[in-house]
């Protein structure tokens, strides 16, 4: 028979690694949750140190050139501010194209959309960089619009599909309560179908913002002197390719991570009870 000091102390271990099974979806006690996120990153950098521990990175090198590092990092949140508004807009914009009465707009966009979709981004970057430079005479200082205007088309076809989405999601029967009561079509967009509609892409669209910070990396190879373009000028110089590529990877991480945890939570904030 088990003493009930030993049955308390089992069932408070048996609290720590698992889930709470008195309540579907209850979350973990705080308890649980902070040592597990601790096992998770102790488990991650073990990793990493076993990874780097053997190659003996030399980090002294790339410390003298932290400020090209620092001007790369602003660049690129100066690049993934300015397209993550420009591609949520032509966005929003092509998931209404795409539903439009009129049929040569709508199919016009599904097959832009579709193409951007199913094209890599650095083929997309190189063809309209180095397509349009040689047909319109693009002067070499515009590179960092252009960036940010191809990386913005790109990431809008995306962007334009969690929109559509969230608009289809909306009730057949409410879109038929708001005709019965009079709501034109702009009406009904504006006060029955965009706010249920913004609750619900609102999670991916901000986990796209992941995506966006990882993909303006691309734009290196045109020359725009991002964070990853600052990474391959220093490796470059000092011929050290892990070390400044590991502080690369950790200026994406701050950028990436908060955000990442900010969807998740979004997830959380406006998930429908079901």
């Amino acid at each position: 028979m088990v003493s009930p000091t030993l049955a308390g102390v089992i069932e408070s271990w048996r609290d720590l690694v698992l889930a709470p099974s008195g309540a579907r979806g209850e979350a973990p006690p705080p308890i649980a949750r902070a040592l597990n996120l601790l096992l998770g990153l102790l488990v991650l950098i073990g990793s990493v140190w076993f990874c780097l521990a053997s190659l003996h990175p030399d980090w002294s090198s790339v410390w003298g050139y932290r400020v090209e590092f620092w001007k790369g990092w602003v660049a690129t949140v100066e690049i993934v501010s300015a397209s993550l508004i420009l591609s949520i807009l032509l966005g929003f914009v092509l998931a209404l194209s795409k539903r439009s009465y009129f049929l040569p707009l709508r199919y016009t966009t599904h097959v832009v959309v579709e193409t951007l979709r199913c094209v890599p981004l650095l083929v997309l970057i190189y063809l309209i960089w180095y397509g349009f430079e040689g047909a319109l005479g693009i002067p070499d200082g515009y590179r960092l619009i252009s960036g940010i205007l191809i990386l913005s088309l790109f990431e809008s076809a995306y962007i334009c599909e969690i929109f559509r989405a969230g608009i289809e999601s909306v009730g057949k029967s409410q879109l038929e309560s708001a005709r019965a009561i009079g709501f034109t079509t702009i009406l009904t967009y504006r006060y029955v179908i965009i706010p249920q509609a913004f609750r619900q892409v609102l999670p991916p669209l901000v986990g796209q913002l992941v995506t966006v910070i990882k993909d303006s990396s691309l734009l290196s190879v045109i020359a725009i002197n991002d964070l990853a373009q600052s990474a391959k000028q220093v490796s470059s110089m000092t011929y050290d390719n892990l070390e400044s590529y590991c502080v690369m990877a950790v200026g994406y991480l701050v950028l990436t991570v908060p955000i990442a945890m900010w969807s998740r939570w979004l997830e959380r904030r406006f998930k429908y009870e079901t």
